[in-house]
């Protein structure tokens, strides 16, 4: 069996459901995959997904779609590929709570805005705020990785990326109203996350595993959206126990639509990826030009 392991890119939540699925339901072992998952917890986010690929300690990362881009720019760089994104829609936002002043992205000037440190992730969010009529005055601070989502619940911060899938269930099911402002809305052709990346020169060398990989990983996210009870019964047990209280089900309602469909699943769009590299380049965000088919590996899918 040819071993495989994937680093996630943050504790099991829903968004990672159809790789539980797929272990729990023996679709890896049946195209011979000794598939493992790599929790952040176990170093307390030490290291980025993408970083434990580039190092050898992990085979594929989960991670937004702009660490592809990264780790192609960077000064000493990395073959950084997407295989597959997870979600069609994006379903991430910009929140805040909704007992704030903040009422859109504009009166987040002068605001504190808790960051994962991602290389684009402040500029967009200062973007979006100009985008907005703002200056863009944010204050930017950078948490702990793992304990960023409760500076918000705890009023520490202002602000802060989540997704809406999750993070967002889990503020309604502790009665915590959220005001969420997403991308698209304010100009920002925002492109796919989470993807699944790998090194095109791995990938490359085993090309069948890896489209063996997906074909199973596929199998998973979607039988967690045709059988939501099943599957989150699957994932609960590895969920941290402080998010055994979200209310599964309402999370894999709203990521459902998202999966679309077997002949849809994993596919990234050539025009979605391009225009979002485009604004990147506008805004001077990045200056190199790259295309689809630097960042993204071919019919693997």
């Amino acid at each position: 069996m040819k071993k495989l392991r994937l680093a996630l890119d943050w504790t099991p939540n829903s968004n990672h459901i159809g790789f539980f699925v797929a272990q729990e339901k023996g679709f890896y072992a049946d195209v011979e995959i000794a598939f493992e998952i790599i929790n952040p917890a176990l170093d307390n986010y030490a290291r980025t997904p993408a970083k434990k690929v580039e190092l050898g300690n992990a085979d594929l990362a989960l991670c937004p779609f702009e660490s592809v881009i990264s780790y192609q720019t960077k000064a000493v760089t990395f073959d950084a590929v997407a295989i597959a994104t997870v979600f069609q829609e994006d379903l991430s936002a910009i929140v805040v709570r909704k007992d704030s002043n903040i009422k859109s992205p504009k009166d987040l000037d002068n605001c504190s805005y808790a960051s994962y440190k991602a290389r684009y992730e402040d500029e967009i969010v200062k973007q979006m705020i100009k985008n907005d009529g703002g200056e863009g005055s944010i204050r930017v601070v950078y948490p702990q990785k793992l304990g960023i989502w409760q500076t918000i619940e705890n009023t520490t911060y202002d602000a802060t990326w989540v997704f809406m899938n999750w993070e967002g269930v889990e503020a309604t099911s502790k009665g915590l109203v959220l005001r969420s402002f997403k991308l698209s809305d304010f100009g920002i052709p925002y492109s796919y996350s989470p993807i699944i990346m790998g090194s095109r020169t791995r990938v490359a060398k085993s090309k069948e595993v890896y489209a063996n990989f997906l074909s199973a990983t596929k199998k998973g996210f979607l039988f967690s959206k045709d059988y939501p009870n099943e599957a989150a019964e699957i994932l609960k047990p590895f969920l941290p126990k402080k998010d055994r209280q979200i209310d599964l089900i309402d999370s894999l309602k709203i990521s459902a639509s998202a999966l679309e469909n077997e002949d849809s699943w994993g596919v990234m769009s050539k025009k979605r990826v391009q225009d979002f590299i485009n604004w990147l380049n506008l805004n001077e965000l990045e200056t190199t030009k790259l295309n689809f088919d630097d960042l993204v590996y071919p019919n693997l899918i």
